[in-house]
């Protein structure tokens, strides 16, 4: 079972049905060139937009800033915390942070937000785990740690549109160890064995958790920026 998954994984067969990371994230910058991605770690999804002509990469934790200029995933890299960033205002078409905003507080996790909104012309998308996952450090990167949790209304609050991703959250266990830097196995993150085939359950169950964030294990928010074409 675990070849097929892959093989369909691979295929991208499955983009479209279940709205997977790399598919929402291609619909919500499919008008955008320029994307400032803050915490990109070591292997962004954003290399997968392929209309992207102008991307920075911002990354403190070096070993993963490093991967990333392996890889070519942006035009660009700084090696800077999230928190002592500038931008004039509206440098970037899109601003993105995919599972960055839990790793720190929620106040400034706002600053950072009201931020990106600033910096954006025409969009900022978020993804975060939906409420609070336990993590400590992993990596050998403290900054790993999770410090805060967020809610779907917490970001409609703020004007997003937010939908749910990653199948259903009762079926991830409470907390995440996997490695970003080494390709953990995300079959591990599964409350229960096999889970290989608890992978597909979860897979399965993201058509219908898009529609209901609340009951997701993780949340797509975007918010269009007033007066972005």
């Amino acid at each position: 079972m675990r070849k097929i998954i892959e093989y369909l994984y691979n295929l991208r067969l499955l983009d479209r049905p279940c709205h997977t990371l790399i598919y929402s994230l291609q619909e919500a910058l499919k008008d955008c060139k320029s994307v400032l991605d803050i915490g990109c770690g070591p292997d962004s999804p954003l290399r997968h937009c392929k209309n992207i002509e102008y991307s920075v990469g911002i990354e403190q934790f070096k070993p993963y800033l490093l991967e990333a200029k392996k890889r070519k995933t942006h035009s660009k890299y700084i090696n800077k915390m999230a928190q002592e960033l500038d931008f004039p205002k509206k440098s970037f078409d899109a601003v993105i942070m995919t599972e960055v905003l839990e790793h720190f507080s929620k106040e400034i996790s706002r600053q950072m937000l009201s931020k990106a909104e600033k910096w954006a012309k025409k969009k900022v998308v978020i993804t975060v785990p939906n409420g609070f996952l336990a993590q400590a450090g992993v990596d050998d990167n403290p900054l790993q740690e999770h410090l805060s949790g967020w809610t779907a209304d917490e970001f409609r609050k703020r004007g997003y549109r937010v939908t749910g991703r990653a199948g259903l959250k009762c079926l991830r266990k409470d907390e995440q160890t996997e490695s970003r830097l080494h390709g953990g196995d995300i079959y591990n993150t599964m409350r229960w064995k096999p889970g290989v085939f608890w992978y597909a359950v979860s897979g399965l169950s993201q058509l219908f958790v898009y529609f209901f964030p609340e009951l997701a294990y993780g949340l797509f928010c975007v918010k269009k920026i007033r007066g972005g074409n």
